[in-house]
C-alpha cells in the first residue's frame, strides 16, 4: 500500500468518525438545527484556518529552518576557507601584479558598515583579476590543493551545498583546478602555452574566492564578532596580519 493510499484511508476514517459522533449527538438531543449551526460555523471557519496554517505558520517555520539552514551552510563555508581557501588566496593574491596598487582596499577594519562591506563587493565585481603564473610554485601549489581533493569532494557531495549558488560554483571552479593540477605528470617545466591555460583556471577561482570570501567576512562580522576577529588577524590579502593580538 502507497502512501497515497494511506491518506485516503486515513481520511475517509476521519471523515466516518466525524459522522458517526454527529449521528450519535442526533439520536441524544434529537437538535438537528444545532448540529447545522455548529456544522456550518465550523466549515465557515475552515478557510481562515487554512490561512493560518499554510500561510503564517507555514512561513515562519520555513524561516526558522532557512535561519538553520543558513548557519550550517557558513559553518562549511567557514571551514572551507580554513582548510583550503585563505591558503589558496595567500598565493594566488601574492601572484596579482595589480594588488599591491590597491591592497589597503582588501583590509577589512571591525568598524565597516554595511555601506562599506557593499562598496567593497562593487569593487570587486569591477576588479581586473590578474595572475603571473611566473610567481607561483606549482609543485608545492599543486601538492597542497591536491591533497584536499578528498576534503572538496565531501563538499560537494553535501546537499546543503545547493542552498548556495555562488559557494557551489567556487567548489566547481576550485575542483576543476585540482584535476587540471593533478592530470598533469611533471609542473616544474610546463610551455608557456600551458602556464597560461592554467592561468585562467586560477583567475576563475581568485575571483569567485575574493568574492565568497567577502560575504563570509561580513556574515561573521554580523553574527559571529570573535570568529571575525580571527578573520581580519588572519587575513590573506594583509601582509601585515598577526594572529598574535598586540594591544
Amino acid at each position: 500500500m502507497n502512501m497515497r493510499s494511506k491518506y485516503v484511508i486515513f481520511g475517509s476514517a476521519l471523515v466516518l468518525v466525524s459522522a458517526v459522533i454527529h449521528l450519535i449527538h442526533y439520536l441524544i438531543f434529537h437538535d438537528m438545527h444545532h448540529i447545522s449551526i455548529y456544522l456550518i460555523g465550523r466549515i465557515a471557519f475552515v478557510p481562515i484556518e487554512v490561512l493560518l496554517a499554510s500561510l503564517i505558520i507555514h512561513h515562519f517555520l520555513e524561516r526558522i529552518e532557512n535561519k538553520h539552514k543558513m548557519e550550517k551552510l557558513n559553518m562549511i563555508i567557514g571551514s572551507f576557507f580554513s582548510e583550503v581557501g585563505n591558503d589558496l588566496l595567500a598565493v594566488i593574491s601574492d601572484a596579482d601584479p595589480h594588488l599591491d596598487h590597491v591592497r589597503e582596499k582588501f583590509v577589512i577594519k571591525d568598524v565597516w558598515s554595511e555601506k562599506e562591506f557593499a562598496d567593497f563587493e562593487v569593487f570587486l565585481k569591477g576588479y581586473i583579476y590578474k595572475v603571473d603564473m611566473n610567481k607561483i610554485d606549482l609543485v608545492p601549489f599543486a601538492s597542497s590543493i591536491i591533497s584536499k581533493r578528498n576534503y572538496l569532494v565531501s563538499l560537494l557531495q553535501n546537499p546543503v551545498m545547493f542552498e548556495h549558488e555562488s559557494f557551489t560554483e567556487l567548489l566547481r571552479a576550485v575542483f576543476h583546478l585540482t584535476e587540471e593540477l593533478e592530470y598533469r605528470g611533471d609542473l616544474s617545466s610546463l610551455p608557456n602555452s600551458d602556464r597560461l591555460h592554467l592561468s585562467g583556471d586560477v583567475k576563475r577561482v581568485y575571483s569567485l574566492l575574493s568574492r565568497d570570501w567577502l560575504k563570509y567576512m561580513q556574515y561573521q562580522k554580523a553574527n559571529y564578532p570573535y570568529l571575525f576577529s580571527l578573520a581580519m588577524r588572519t587575513n590573506p590579502f594583509d601582509k601585515d596580519a598577526s594572529v598574535v593580538v598586540t594591544e
